[in-house]
């Protein structure tokens, strides 16, 4: 396979996984500005969602505070705004048309579709008001591409490097919304154990659709180390740090299989992967949650260059 064509279709489902990521991101965003208490707190809790997208310095260059539609708008739909939503879902249906011979006619018209609802969607300012219908949509329609993806391309290196592409992307987001939201989520220790403290835990697993399946396997607790360890080590949970790195060992080991050998990213993330397994929650709150976080992270970030150099990708 050519690198643009793998680059094409690793960077269309990247794209595609943080324009989702992003829109569960302004969710909780709003769902906890509403629990706070004054528009400064509020404000806050808009500047965090901006800080874990990591586009806090880019927002402060045009606007002078952090009101919550001011920055939802900005997340969704600034044409000035190259981490804007709008922007991540044409960047996809614009890889998608590169690669449009390798995938199926199915993935290819629910990117198709999906740029063109939310380009209408997202063509006027969105309210509080309709805020809930606007994510609900890009959540709907990246999870279409994915249901495509899923239920009608081959088991191939296509199908490879959008899974890998898809993962890395997902790794990156779980590890920066724990390592931004876990110490600012109570406004004091005097919350911990009220409603309010339950309340924001629940939100902060609901930014990565984990609030029912953490329920499940922990009925009656919002235990915030026991929530860590869900994000982080639950091998059941999709979005879990270990779950990801499973999926992408596996998608790269089918591109050994496929190309007959493997390249050097294999071993780099046989390591971290080793790495990950080993740990136990214990031992990460000891050696400092935010440290492990900031080194899966850069990692991650590495693993992702290398495996662009490996198969040569072409951006």
């Amino acid at each position: 396979m050519l690198g643009r064509a793998a680059n094409g279709v690793y960077w269309m489902h990247r794209y595609l996984e943080r324009a989702e990521n992003t829109a569960r991101l302004i969710d909780v965003g709003f769902h906890l500005a509403l629990t706070r208490g004054d528009k400064q707190s509020a404000d806050e809790e808009w500047k965090s969602v901006l800080t874990t997208t990591g586009q806090v310095e880019a927002y402060c260059r045009t606007h002078d505070d952090f009101g919550g539609p001011q920055v939802f708008n900005y997340l969704l739909r600034d044409k000035d705004n190259p981490g804007s939503v709008l922007q991540m879902v044409e960047n996809a249906r614009t890889n998608a048309r590169v690669v449009r011979t390798s995938i199926t006619n199915s993935v290819w018209e629910a990117t198709n579709e999906g740029w063109m609802t939310l380009h209408d969607l997202l063509s006027r300012p969105v309210r509080e008001s309709n805020l809930g219908e606007v994510l609900a949509t890009v959540r709907r329609q990246s999870m279409l591409v994915r249901g495509a993806l899923e239920g009608t391309m081959l088991r191939n290196e296509v199908f490879n490097f959008a899974r890998i592409g898809t993962f890395i992307e997902r790794a990156d987001s779980t590890a920066r919304i724990l390592d931004v939201k876990y110490y600012v989520l109570l406004p004091s220790v005097a919350w911990v154990g009220s409603s309010l403290d339950n309340v924001q835990w629940e939100t902060l697993l609901r930014s990565v659709a984990g609030n029912r399946a953490f329920t499940w396997l922990n009925p009656g607790s919002m235990d915030p180390k026991e929530i860590a360890r869900f994000l982080i080590l639950d091998g059941q949970f999709p979005r879990s740090l270990v779950f990801c790195y499973e999926k992408i060992r596996s998608n790269m080991a089918g591109l050994a299989k496929e190309y007959g050998h493997e390249v050097s990213a294999h071993e780099l993330l046989r390591d971290a992967g080793a790495r990950l397994h080993q740990t136990s929650i214990d031992e990460i709150f000891e050696g400092g949650l935010h440290e492990f976080l900031q080194d899966f992270i850069g990692k991650t970030v590495e693993i992702g260059n290398m495996i662009a150099a490996d198969y040569r990708f072409i951006e």
